[in-house]
């Protein structure tokens, strides 16, 4: 009721609430929202695998905010690699909550970038320096430059001024980055870096 109150008053339209996962997955699929709010520990099915079910079904696929009290890196990997678009804990201000909604509906990810960083580094895989993973073969030399700022979390404005490129013109690259990698957003981009090793931990932004 609390995070309903809150972004009633901020002129977004709440259609509809769910007591658990499973009720989750069913109301997607009946209110087709633009955003979902999940939480990770829930009932007959968590918040995590309530994500992954409703982005890999045949419905809409909306943006997933995850809400939790667990701040724990565990938690935010698996909601990540469930497709989820941002993570914020339940003590968020209400500011930035509705920012975050507003920012994960426009197709932006919401994860602080010391908070990627930290979570890529200790999960991801090491490689050797200096080659360009497979995986990213097909990408233009100022495609994998615009993968490796998406990865330290940059915005497409200080993208852009770092590449002398206009903002609309990231945007562009972004897109066909996600297209060409099959992948939903910038937080994928960024897992799909540092797993490949194409950043590592630790490098100046």
């Amino acid at each position: 009721m609390g995070f309903r109150l809150i972004l009633e008053r901020a002129g977004l339209d709440v259609v509809g609430e769910a007591a658990d996962g499973r009720a989750a997955v069913t109301a997607v699929g009946e209110l087709r929202p633009d955003v979902v709010l999940m939480d990770i520990r829930m009932p007959h099915l968590d918040g995590v695998a309530a994500t992954r079910e409703i982005l890999t079904g045949a419905g809409p696929r909306p943006k997933i905010l995850v809400l939790t009290t667990f701040d724990l890196d565990e938690y935010v990997w698996t909601a990540v690699r469930a497709g989820a678009a941002g993570f914020l804990l339940k003590d968020v201000a209400p500011d930035d909550l509705v920012h975050a909604v507003r920012v994960v509906a426009r197709g932006e990810s919401m994860l602080a970038p010391s908070l990627i960083t930290r979570l890529l580094a200790q999960f991801a895989r090491r490689p050797p320096a200096g080659q360009l993973p497979a995986e990213l073969g097909d990408l233009s030399e100022r495609e994998v430059g615009v993968v490796r700022l998406v990865a330290q979390g940059l915005s497409n404005a200080e993208i852009g001024a770092r590449l002398f490129l206009s903002e609309a013109t990231v945007k562009t690259y972004v897109s066909r980055v996600l297209t060409k990698l099959d992948l939903r957003d910038r937080v994928q981009i960024a897992v799909v870096a540092y797993e490949s090793g194409l950043v590592q931990a630790g490098e100046p932004r």
